[in-house]
């Protein structure tokens, strides 16, 4: 018996695996990118797969970095997964990576990075494997498309969705339904929907459900609901059941808010049974409407409302005054007070005093006092005080009131007061028209308010995110200027920023988040807190664009647009350079006066597929570089390639004095620029001045 113990040696191919002869062929048919980089990054082998993605051929690109030979974006990524794998000894794997191939569309890839080792374990070699993952990426995005859609149509009909057990029973929560009904959630689950439903609908409401519960039916009904409010809502309701295997194992359901549709439905008959006797008044209203959407602020409207008064209502005097309910008054938005009210005359109503006005606001009614003694009797009836009222009627010219709510959803807002200094008959149509009007200058006033709460907060928002002041450098001038656009209109993205970078540069960057808001703002500073970041870890201006379009991509919607012109420059020598993504050349003024336009590749907005390039841009000493939006050369009359010859222009008509100071120059160019034209968006100039060199330097 033989004493060897050892396992016998596999049976060996035929086939020589180190045969480069047969592993150029496997290489060469591959569906994959393969690449190999040596122990110090360089490129030692690729196959034509990967040769075709970066649109390089493979000889061009063997014993040199990526760095040179590939794009900017993609050498990175490949530079510092290579690294990551020679300082970690470990895989590392680049999951997204867009890639535009020769013929102009972009594909996705997933990177993976390997170590290869020696015998001896030592580390050879960096495999690349890459993998077209594009169709799989495309199939997610859809699906997620997909859910947007749904869940933006759901948000977008007021629904309320909910589910029921097959036997009706609530199982689940509905955080939209106790919001408005202002429900605990124990109350909720215990038949709680039914208790909120208004007392003359809920037995036929619950008679209706059980009936589809026992039918396997669907479920339409539509009934009141108590809100958080106390006050009554109208809602739509569908419920299907959900069968399997002849089976209802649970119940889907949507509640719609029509209210709205139920108050323009009672607003439409009220006008439709007066259309004859009310025609002119109908195409009063319209105008009025007209005009009321067209007012931005709080005090537009009230302008348009007096406007309407004189005009559609021959009224000789208007006021308009808002509820303050934490003081439980009034307060007069314009004329001289409310004479008729009990106690002095101001500018704040209390509500529990006697007016025109407070009666309407208090009752949720018009107030019509068609004489002065209609006025006396319902003045009295509320309480007014009878010598008050006396003094008043004694001293006035006024002959008739009209007193209307501001009513929104039946929340009130405010009243409208009217007078007349001749008795006036106030007819059915009459009245029908004044709560009409009524309605619409509510809709306007609560819009109004609504935008001047969203723009002090946007504005504050953007001031916010602006430097305080630019950093003091020495051999470079700072200096910007920012001039918002018309006080009606919503503060938008524009912004600039300027920072010193660790190594001693400066990073100078204006950019311009398109939209108007808060929305706008917040954009901009997402984007501007981004690129400091970016700017700071790796300052060259094409690696800072190309983090910035992942993180757009991340963070942004699709539709948003930005734009931007980013520069570093060296003070002193002025040396630096400049990368655009969409954003208007910069312009480079000299000592003598004359501008030159940066002919560098404007480049796309961020988040748009490319591969982001950065150009030599130097500010000579004695020079000016301005960055600015295009607030400063584009408007609704003067097109972006005018205003480009525009600057130029007015450039050499500055005077000495005015091009040696980076300050005045700009006020200048700002002044200069808008001169005659109705400015309608935010302007944002940012100048860099390397001063002339001196016997001293």
């Amino acid at each position: 018996m033989s004493a060897e113990t050892s396992v016998p040696r596999p049976r060996e191919s035929d086939v020589d695996i180190s045969d480069s002869a047969l592993f150029k062929g496997m290489l060469s048919e591959a569906e994959f990118a393969f690449a190999f980089f040596d122990a110090d990054g360089r490129v030692q082998r690729v196959n034509d797969v990967f040769s075709d993605v970066v649109g390089v051929p493979a000889e061009r690109m063997a014993g040199r970095q990526p760095v040179e030979v590939l794009a900017a974006d993609l050498s990175q990524i490949i530079t510092h997964a290579v690294q990551a794998v020679i300082e970690g000894d470990a895989p590392v794997t680049e999951g997204r990576v867009r890639v535009r191939s020769a013929e102009g569309d972009t594909r996705q890839w997933s990177l993976s990075f390997s170590p290869v080792h020696d015998d001896a374990g030592e580390l050879r070699a960096i495999a690349l494997i890459g993998l077209d993952v594009t169709e799989s990426r495309q199939t997610e995005e859809a699906l997620r498309r997909s859910e947007e859609r749904y869940r933006s149509l759901v948000e977008a009909q007021s629904q309320l969705v909910w589910i029921t057990s097959p036997t009706g029973a609530v199982v689940e929560d509905a955080p939209q339904w106790r919001a408005i009904t202002g429900q605990g959630l124990e109350e909720y689950l215990a038949n709680g929907w039914l208790d909120v439903v208004h007392p003359d609908e809920v037995q036929q409401t619950e008679e209706a459900w059980r009936e589809a519960l026992r039918g396997r039916t669907m479920f339409e009904w539509n009934y009141r609901v108590r809100t958080r409010a106390s006050g009554y809502r109208h809602f739509e309701v569908r419920a299907v059941p959900i069968i399997r295997h002849g089976r209802v194992v649970e119940w889907v359901g949507a509640n719609t808010d029509v209210t709205p549709q139920r108050e323009a439905e009672e607003m439409r008959g009220r006008l439709t049974d007066q259309l004859g006797a009310a025609a002119l008044r109908t195409a009063r209203l319209q105008g009025a409407t007209a005009i009321l959407a067209e007012a931005l602020t709080v005090e537009q409207v009230v302008q348009v409302i007096i406007d309407v008064g004189r005009t559609a209502l021959a009224a000789d005097r208007s006021a308009v005054a808002l509820l303050d309910t934490d003081r439980a008054a009034l307060k007069l938005i314009n004329g001289e007070g409310v004479p008729e009210a009990s106690g002095p005359s101001g500018e704040e109503i209390p509500l529990s005093s006697s007016s025109v006005m407070t009666m309407a606001v208090n009752s949720r009614r018009p107030v019509f006092a068609e004489s002065p003694e209609s006025l006396r009797a319902q003045l009295l009836e509320a309480g007014g005080d009878e010598e008050v009222l006396g003094n008043y009627l004694a001293n006035s010219d006024e002959r008739a009131w009209v007193g209307l709510p501001l009513l929104a959803a039946g929340r009130a807002l405010g009243a409208l007061r009217f007078s007349f200094t001749r008795p006036q008959k106030i007819s059915q149509e009459d009245g029908v028209f004044l709560e009409a009007l009524a309605g619409q200058c509510a809709l306007a006033v609560e819009r109004a308010t609504l935008f001047e709460r969203e723009h002090r907060t946007a504005e504050t928002l953007q001031r916010s995110l602006l430097p305080d002041r630019l950093p003091v450098v020495k051999g470079l001038v700072l200096a910007q200027r920012f001039r918002s656009g018309s006080r009606h209109v919503q503060v938008g993205g524009d912004w600039y920023d300027a920072f010193v970078l660790q190594d001693g540069r400066v990073a100078a960057v204006v950019g311009d988040v398109m939209g108007k808001g808060v929305k706008a703002a917040a954009g901009m500073g997402r984007i501007r807190n981004a690129m400091r970041a970016l700017a700071l870890t790796n300052p060259p201006p094409a690696a800072v664009l190309t983090g910035l379009d992942r993180v757009f991509e991340a963070t942004e919607e699709e539709e948003q647009v930005t734009t931007l012109a980013y520069m570093v420059v060296e003070p002193v020598t002025g040396e630096g350079t400049l990368a655009m993504a969409g954003h208007p050349p910069p312009v480079l003024v000299s000592p003598q006066g004359t501008a030159i336009l940066c002919d560098a590749e404007p480049g796309t907005p961020l988040g748009w597929p490319t591969s982001r390039r950065q150009f030599r841009f130097v500010v000579p000493p004695g020079h000016t570089a301005v960055l600015y939006s295009d607030g400063l050369v584009e408007n609704r009359k003067r097109g972006l390639d005018a205003g480009l010859a525009e600057i130029c222009s007015v450039v050499t008509e500055a005077p000495p004095e005015v091009v040696s100071s980076p300050h005045m120059l700009l006020d200048f160019l700002v002044d200069r620029m808008l001169s005659g034209y109705e400015q309608d968006d935010d302007v944002t100039a940012l100048a860099i001045h390397v001063p002339p060199a001196t016997k001293s330097d």
